[in-house]
């Protein structure tokens, strides 16, 4: 929402009126509040001649009337109807958005009905035209809830203030301020302490996966030592099969040995023949 234009709108208004007064000065403010696109009339009400318009009885229901557009609402025109000079449709339609705005200010849930209320509206359709309107005049931004029958506000145009409002606001803004450091100062905290649990659960994974190697590497070295110290019993052991195979050779060896040599002894040696010629 661009409130330089809000301004550019009242230009033409603010040139004429340097140069009127009475009369001409009163229907500058009738002008003014019925102009489309005329949300803003702080520089028009501060001009001097518009202020004099106060001391006269007849006129200055006028200045009234641009005090009404300046910082109040519908509601306070219907207070006090009797004393300002009737509205035409475009300066009521005016009033109610400028109303609306006010509200939405304030909270950022607008029930319909507190709505309706507020701007003697009794039709649902006819307020939710009325708030369509004020969104396609960049006064405020939202949506229209009709399953809950609410106006959800985002954003609204800033209007003017009311003479004695301004240490009111700058008291809240300061209200604001300090709360928002509050929470930035908490919300670092709770940052810091996100940061330090996550560095904590980093190193402790870490300390738990250096734990898991190592556990994982001495299982595979004793697992190795005991691959191998079976193979050199497996060799003993073939060792010692094949000595004792050679040993019991040996010994095959020297009983058949022995066994053809008695049997030579035992067998008596029979003579050779010599042929005679």
């Amino acid at each position: 929402m661009d409130l330089a234009n809000f301004s550019a709108k009242l230009e033409p208004f603010l040139l004429m009126a340097k140069s009127l007064k009475g009369a001409a000065a009163a229907k500058l403010i009738q002008d003014a509040t019925s102009a489309p696109g005329v949300f803003v009339f702080a520089e028009l009400l501060e001009l001097p001649n518009i202020q004099e318009l106060e001391k006269s009885e007849q006129h200055s229901r006028f200045l009234s009337l641009l005090q009404l557009f300046s910082y109040k609402t519908y509601p306070d025109y219907l207070q006090h109807k009797d004393t300002l000079p009737p509205l035409n449709q475009a300066q009521i339609t005016k009033l109610k958005h400028l109303t609306i705005v006010s509200l939405a200010a304030e909270r950022r849930i607008l029930p319909y009905a507190d709505l309706q209320q507020s701007l003697d509206i009794s039709n649902v359709r006819e307020l939710e035209d009325l708030i369509i309107d004020a969104i396609y005049l960049d006064l405020l931004q939202g949506k229209l809830d009709q399953k809950e029958e609410q106006l959800e506000v985002s954003y609204t145009m800033g209007r003017d203030l009311e003479s004695g409002k301004l240490e009111y606001v700058l008291s809240a803004l300061k209200d604001w301020a300090s709360t928002t450091s509050a929470v930035l100062v908490t919300l670092d905290s709770k940052i810091n302490s996100i940061a330090a649990d996550a560095a904590a659960a980093k190193h402790s994974q870490q300390e738990h996966e250096r734990i898991l190697q190592n556990n994982l590497k001495e299982v595979h070295d004793k697992q190795k030592e005991k691959s191998l110290g079976g193979g050199m019993a497996n060799r003993r052991a073939a060792f010692q099969v094949g000595d004792r195979e050679n040993m019991d050779m040996d010994v095959d060896d020297d009983i058949k040995g022995k066994n053809r040599k008695a049997s030579q002894e035992m067998t008596p040696k029979i003579p050779r023949k010599r042929n005679k010629f």
